[in-house]
This record gives structure tokens, sequence and C-alpha cells, in this order.
């Protein structure tokens, strides 16, 4: 027996619970990337597909639509990219400031719980945050003197709002890799460091940040992979005819042109497209994380 099966054998109970997560990938995700093949061929109920080659992405790159979608696609994921990305990090440095473990534990369970929440019970409790006669916001911005504004109706606004309840969302779960990180670090590096006399802000840029480099690196990079997919379920429940324009994204499409109306050739087109460009966006940031920090990925 080879070294690395010696060493898969040892972990055997540990594969076994990674078990039903790789059941499952193989069931939703691997398993369906054979009906891609679909965008290759005219879909018909009875009898055999016709295969019409690239005949549905020049439709597709021809269509006006798509380049808006597109675009909306990309606008919304670079933003919330860019502005969530940094958030679960700074949370994270947060509770390992607390020096009280039962009001941490409690700051902790608090922000894990809209992670289990679905979409339509978050827009829900969003609407009425915002809503424009009774919402919070609104209540305060007149308390302050400022006239109301309905946010979830304004174009100028709405992706904003689509950034800042991903962010309340996905707030508490993703800070759990990087306070596991820091929970890892040795102790003895903290009592050399006051030791030495060094203060809190040099324990935390200096011993602290160097290790979150690794999982900061890895999710930034799957976060880039996943740039296309700016969240099916989060807009559609946030949608309206006001602002569907500024956030028709590129799954929103599909499920539109595909399930509605049927065209699933069409739509399969578009969503093989959207899954080729994340997996050559999810290389080329790790082969350049690679090349930059000698951290990427895998």
């Amino acid at each position: 027996m080879s070294y690395k099966l010696k060493r898969i054998w040892a972990d055997k109970v540990l594969y076994l619970m990674l078990l039903p997560a790789i059941v499952y990938f193989i069931v939703f995700h691997v398993w369906p990337i054979i009906g891609m093949k679909l965008a290759f061929y005219e879909y018909r109920i009875l009898g055999d597909h016709v295969y019409v080659g690239m005949k549905y992405f020049k439709e597709l790159f021809g269509t006006p639509v798509f380049a808006q979608v597109m675009a909306n696609t990309l606008i919304i994921s670079a933003m919330k990219l860019i502005l969530i990305f940094p958030i679960p990090i700074l949370f994270a440095l947060m509770l390992n400031e607390f020096a009280n473990g039962v009001f941490r534990r409690s700051i902790q369970v608090i922000a894990y719980l809209p992670h289990f929440l679905s979409w339509v019970v978050i827009a829900g409790i969003w609407f009425e945050f915002l809503s424009p006669s009774t919402g919070a916001v609104n209540e305060l911005l007149r308390a302050l003197g400022l006239p109301g504004h309905d946010f979830l109706t304004d174009k100028a606004y709405i992706r904003f709002v689509l950034v800042a309840s991903e962010a309340w969302r996905s707030l508490g779960w993703d800070s759990i890799i990087f306070f596991a990180a820091i929970l890892g670090i040795s102790p003895s590096l903290y009592e050399a460091a006051y030791m030495d006399g060094a203060s809190r802000w040099h324990i935390v840029t200096r011993i602290v940040l160097p290790h979150l480099y690794v999982p900061m690196a890895t999710i930034f990079i799957l976060n880039i992979g996943f740039i296309m997919n700016a969240g099916l379920d989060q807009v559609l429940n946030f949608t309206n005819a006001s602002v569907n324009s500024t956030i028709d994204i590129i799954d929103t499409y599909v499920y539109r042109v595909g399930l509605i109306n049927g065209q699933y050739s069409f739509a399969t087109a578009a969503n093989l497209f959207k899954s080729v460009i994340g997996v050559v966006l999810v290389l080329s940031a790790h082969f350049v994380s690679k090349k930059l920090t000698s951290k990427g990925a895998w």
C-alpha cells in the first residue's frame, strides 16, 4: 500500500464524514455537466436532438439583452467582491478581541443565523426595513429632517441594497474560516510578542494577519470564480418592474429564457458560457496569485 493510501486509510473516518458532500457535488454539480452538450443541439421533445454546432452561441452573443445582463452580472458581482470580502475578515478580528467568551459566542450565534434563512425570508425582512412608509431607515431619515426614499424601486440604490443584504446574510458564516485560522495560532507567539513589548496593534498586524493570508488568498480566488454568479435567488426576490433592467443577471436570464420560455438549448448555451468563464477566472486568479505571493487555491 502506497504512502498516500495509508494516510487515507488512517483518516478513513474523516473521509467517511466527507462522503455526503462528495455525493452531493457529484449528483448536483458534476453529473449535470453531461447535460451541457444540449448547448450544441436543437432540443426536441420527441426524437433525437439535432446537432447545430455553435448556432446558439452565435445567437446569444448577437442578442442585445445578453450584453446588458452580462454587464449587470459583472457589476453586481464586482461590488459584492470588493465591498463584502473584507467584512468577514474584520468581523473575525473583532471576535478575537473579545475577552468574554460567553459574549463572543452570543455574537457569533446572532451573526450566523441569517445564513440559514431563505432569501424569501431575508427579502421580507429588508422590505420591512426599507419600507418607504414604516421602514426603520426612512423613519430615521425623517427624524433627521430628511425626506424618505423608496430604495427598492430606485435604480441608483438597488444594487447597494443587494450588496448590503448579502453582507448581512454572509457575515457570520464567511468569518468562520478566518476565525478558525486565528484560533490555530500558537499562544507562544502572543507570549513572545508581549514579552518584547508589542502593542495589540502590532500583534494583529504582525502575527494575526499573516496567518490569514492563505485563507484570504484561497477564498478570494474562489470568489473570483463565482463572479458570474450574482445571486439568482436574491435577485428573483428583490426584483421589480422599476429596477429589473438594472439587476437582471445571467442566471435570471437563463431562468426566464429556459424554464419560462422553453428555449432549453439557448439557455444551456448561456449557462455553459457562464461556467467556462468561471473556470477560466479561477485558474487565472490561482496562477497569478501563485506568481505574486506563492500562495494559491491549491
